[in-house]
Parts: structure tokens; C-alpha cells; sequence
């Protein structure tokens, strides 16, 4: 496996287009992320106190208790984003072998957040980049606000292991690093021998998946300091063409 380091400049459209076309995944710097949905670097932070206010998982089979998480449903066609009636997120075990088949309900995410003009932004922007590869259609997305944290001593980003998603596409958004070593991304061919490892560091960066192409972890976390704890801050946003995983 080899290690990369993520760009420091941010990368046109058509370089990530390219990216994901060519290997199944592309990483861009916060400054990436912002060129791409048109937005200021101040619109993201405003977004961070949410995850200060997360509700414990209580789904976690592995008897942890170092993830917090909030979920909601929305569908996006062209710059439209309409919030989807709340319901549960579920996978079949074929793709999460650990919490698949469960209908796990969570708390959804706070009004505020999902009325702000940078969440639209964010979701239309990303389902552009769906649409430039899979054509343009309405794009189911599941959105979830993660909180790993070092209460347990380590946390598990992904308990389930490497894994796809079940779905067209996923970006994984780093929030922010706190107190914390490890949680390295770690993405392998879903059909190759090949895989690429990185640490997302800088608030906002991205890694935007191919789920067809490609499976991903993250390495669980420690504390720098055992006293202080820590915790890892990430927005995932899944986009799945024709339905919410469940329905069809």
C-alpha cells in the first residue's frame, strides 16, 4: 500500500472528474472543497458548533461507546436540495456485515444546519460532480455528522472495516482533528491489488469515493493525551441514484 500526500492546492473539476474516472477517488484541500461549491471558508465553520451537540449511537455492536452521530435524508436535482421525510438508515449485510439489516433511527440533523444556504451548496455541488459522471438525475443522499471520540481509550471510525457503501457515491469531509493520532484513510481497489493511504488533517478537506470502484477505512484513534481525550470530527454524504437504500 502505498502513502500519498493530499494536494495543497486545489484541483479544477475536470482534474477531479479525471481522478475519480481513472482511480474511483479524489482528494481535495479545503480550499478544494470551497472553489467547487462556490462558498467561503467562514460558511463551513459556521457549520462546526453541530458537532459539539450529537447525540450518542447506541447501535454500536462492538459494546463502544465512541461514536455520536446525527442523520437526515435529501434529495438533490441540479441545485435543488429538498430534505426527505426522516427515516432510518439501513444497509443490507452484504455491504455492513457488523450493523447491516438493522433499521437504525438517529436524531436528525439540526434545522439550522439544513436551513443554512452553504448545506444546499454543498449537497448540489457534490451531486454536480455525481451527475457529471452518472449523467444528470435526482441524487438520494444520506448526510451524517460524526463524533469519534477517545472515551473508550480508542475509537473506531468504521467498526465495520473496510467496506463500500452500498451506493453511487461518498464523500467523507473532515470536520476537524482534536487531541488525536491515527485515523488514517486508508482506500483499496474494490477489484485490484492496489491501495493508497493518507491522514486527512486540514478542517474541510475532502475525499470524494467511487463506490463501485473502490472500498475504504479509517484506522481507529488515540488520545495524544490520555487525560484530555480527543475526537474526530467528519460530515458523510452518500449519493445514491434512483432511491434511498431500503426502498428499491
Amino acid at each position: 500500500m502505498n502513502s500519498v500526500a493530499i494536494p495543497a492546492r486545489p484541483s479544477s473539476k475536470e482534474l477531479v472528474l479525471a481522478a475519480l474516472r481513472q482511480r474511483g477517488y479524489a482528494v481535495l484541500p479545503a480550499a478544494g472543497l470551497t472553489g467547487l461549491a462556490q462558498v467561503e471558508p467562514a460558511q463551513l465553520r459556521g457549520l462546526e458548533a453541530d458537532w459539539e451537540n450529537l447525540p450518542a449511537d447506541d447501535y454500536l455492536k462492538d459494546g463502544g461507546h465512541y461514536r455520536k452521530r446525527r442523520h437526515s435524508c435529501f434529495v438533490v436535482d441540479g441545485e435543488t436540495s429538498t430534505q426527505a421525510p426522516h427515516r432510518a438508515h439501513w444497509q443490507p449485510v452484504t455491504y455492513n456485515a457488523l450493523h447491516g439489516g438493522m433499521h437504525r433511527w438517529f436524531e436528525p440533523i439540526e434545522a439550522g444546519t439544513v436551513e443554512a444556504p452553504v448545506w444546499s451548496r454543498l449537497l448540489s455541488s457534490l451531486g454536480g460532480l455525481c451527475s457529471a459522471l452518472k449523467g444528470a438525475q435526482p441524487w438520494f443522499v444520506e448526510a451524517h455528522q460524526f463524533r469519534i471520540d477517545t472515551s473508550d481509550g480508542i475509537g473506531r471510525p468504521t467498526p465495520e472495516g473496510a467496506h463500500r457503501d452500498g451506493v453511487d457515491f461518498v464523500a467523507v469531509i473532515l470536520v476537524g482533528r482534536h487531541g488525536i493520532k491515527g485515523g488514517e484513510t486508508r482506500v483499496f481497489e474494490a477489484d485490484g491489488p492496489n491501495g493508497q493511504r493518507f491522514t486527512l488533517s486540514e478542517p474541510w478537506s475532502l475525499l470524494f469515493l467511487d463506490d463501485e470502484k473502490v472500498i475504504h477505512e479509517s484506522t481507529p484513534i488515540q488520545p495524544l493525551d490520555a487525560q484530555a481525550g480527543g475526537h474526530r470530527d467528519t460530515l458523510v454524504l452518500t449519493f445514491r441514484a434512483h432511491a434511498f437504500q431500503g426502498e428499491d
